[in-house]
């Protein structure tokens, strides 16, 4: 039960916290760097399975090992690494393959996904702790 709560915290967190950050904080940003290969309207499918893949991948490599060792801030450091390498493999792959691709969306992308994947695995971590029996 610890996993599908953390699952669900880590999840709340994610898509909050990004939702946020695409509809209202980098909007601007990503325009008017990506404005050319941008969709009118994004691909809900492909995103949603992005969402629930990752997320598993969170509670999978940072918050489940965090549960194990009790400690929230393995699970912000563990997550922070995970966002890292994930948003790291897209952006670095888009910049040595992609016509004018932006080193700034690259430098701010990988930040946010840093930033992101360490803050939601922390969150679903303290979710967890907080409303459910750890296994120890």
């Amino acid at each position: 039960m610890s996993y599908v709560i953390a699952y669900a915290a880590t999840a709340v967190v994610f898509f909050g916290l990004d939702y946020v950050w695409l509809s209202r904080v980098s909007t601007g940003f990503y325009k008017s760097r990506m404005d050319h290969l941008l969709m009118d309207q994004p691909n809900l499918l492909a995103a949603g399975l992005f969402y629930l893949v990752y997320v598993a991948g969170i509670v999978y490599f940072a918050v489940a090992p965090a549960l194990g060792n009790g400690s929230a801030m393995s699970a912000l450091v563990a997550g922070a690494i995970l966002g890292l390498i994930a948003y790291g493999t897209y952006d670095m792959t888009n910049l040595a393959t992609v016509k004018n691709w932006s080193v700034a969306v690259t430098v701010v992308d990988m930040a946010w996904g840093t930033v992101l994947t360490g803050v939601s695995a922390w969150a679903g971590y303290l979710v967890a702790t907080r409303f459910s029996v750890v296994p120890s």
